[in-house]
Order: structure tokens, then sequence, then C-alpha cells
């Protein structure tokens, strides 16, 4: 569905991604892990066409976003939903406005129909009963939730999530991952999860993949990742691995975890 070639991004003199392949099959979920500065936000950030490409090429099914002009970006970007790490929830709007802002910018929706979206949105996330709520009165896990309704406001076809656990608690780490992957059951949706949290990438991917120095380490499901035999990547997966995963009978881990 999403293919990167040989993408190249540079900010100044740092390399950030260095010839990136990528395939991102319909209808899986894949996660994108490495340690940070790997380029694994601005990787998101370029699939979503939110910052341009050096070289290289982004293709959208049989469309080549790389080259698409803001005003067709901004018709193919109603079909990618992201989350922000942040949540980037603007503070001044309720959570009604701001999971409704980009059907306000780009429909002509009447406000009752945008209504309406919104709280389809926010019980898909469920999350009921806040509309009117400012992000200061939310919890973290509640603002990443407000944030995750307002990536679903258009229906997409893709859903980014950019660290969607990042600065939680256990408790709700796990509620954001159970909520990732009941939506992919429910949507169908192809989704791009960028996390260097390991109970979260085997919690929620079908797919992983490992970034190292601009490039494509390792590709492949989860039980294949464990048993590739390369020491950058064993040494990531198993620095915070969950329990079922360091319990395994599996002789690459052994190998790693002994060392």
């Amino acid at each position: 569905m999403i293919s990167v070639k040989n993408v190249s991004k540079n900010f100044g003199s740092k390399i950030v991604l260095d010839g990136l392949d990528l395939e991102v099959p319909r209808g899986e979920t894949v996660v994108i892990m490495g340690r940070s500065g790997t380029g694994k936000s601005v990787l998101l950030k370029l699939i979503a066409g939110l910052i341009p490409v050096d070289s290289g090429e982004i293709w959208f099914d049989d469309t080549e976003i790389s080259k698409l002009k803001t005003k067709e970006m901004n018709g193919l970007r109603q079909k990618i939903g992201m989350l922000f790490q942040s949540a980037a929830l603007f503070d001044s709007m309720t959570v009604a406005e701001n999971v409704a802002f980009m059907l306000n910018q780009h429909t002509n929706y009447t406000k009752q129909e945008m209504l309406k979206i919104v709280d389809e949105k926010l019980e898909l996330v469920d999350l009921e009963g806040v509309q009117n709520l400012r992000p200061a009165e939310l919890s973290g896990g509640m603002r990443k939730r407000v944030g995750l309704a307002r990536a679903l406001a258009f229906n997409p076809d893709v859903i980014l999530y950019d660290e969607p656990t990042t600065g939680l608690d256990p408790v709700t780490c796990t509620e954001i991952n159970q909520l990732i992957s009941d939506l992919h059951e429910r949507l169908q949706v192809t989704s791009i999860v960028v996390t260097h949290d390991m109970h979260s990438a085997f919690s929620v991917g079908t797919l992983m993949v490992m970034l190292h120095e601009g490039r494509q380490l390792a590709h492949g499901t989860p039980d294949e990742i464990i048993n590739i035999d390369d020491p950058i990547l064993q040494q990531f997966v198993l620095f915070g691995a969950p329990d079922q995963i360091l319990k395994m009978e599996n002789p690459i881990l052994k190998t790693y975890i002994g060392r």
C-alpha cells in the first residue's frame, strides 16, 4: 500500500534517512523501531507529506506522494490519519473542536453533521462525554485518545502513530495498545506505529521493521524478528522486551541473553 524507495532526508549536515527502502502491505500493522535519532518520526512526517524528501520516492498505492503539490497532497492526506507523539491538541479549543478541526477546514459539513462525526469518533476510542472539556482538563491517556479520534475523522485508509505510549503509565500504555489493536480489527485499516517500547511493539505489530543509521536493518513478523541473528537488533529487542518473549525457547535469544 505504501512504498518508500531509496528515500534520503538530511537536516543540515545531519543525515537522518540514508537511502531507506520500506514496504507497508495493505491491512498490516507495521511497527517501526530503532534508537532515538534513526529517523522514525521523520519517516512518518514524510509519508504524511508534512515535510519533503531530499531524494527518493514515496508511493501511496499508485500515487507518488513525494511529487504532489500542496492542493493534491491535502486531498490525499484525508486518507492518512496521524496521531502525533504529544497528541498536538489545541489548548484553546474544546475536545469537540479539536476532533472536528480538519472537518471544519476541509469540508462543507454543517455543525450538526460535524458534531455527529465527533461523537462517533470519540465513541470509537472509548471516550464519551468529554466533548466540552479542554485538553488541560484531560489525562495524558485521554489526550492521546482525543488525538486519535481527530485522526479518524475522515475514515482514513492509513493511521500513523508516533510514539503512542510515550509518557504514559503502564496501565494506560496497555489500554492504548489494546485500542490500536481493536481499531485495526474493527476498521481494517493499515497502520504504521513508531515506537521504542518493545511491549507496545510486540502487542500491536503484525510486521516489524528495525531502522539503524537511516536504513532498514531488519524486517519480518514478530516471530521472524526474534530469530534474526544480529547483535544490534537483538540488543534492542531484548532491552525491555515482554517477559513472554524473554522466556521463549529460542536459541538466538538465549545466545544474546547469555552474553
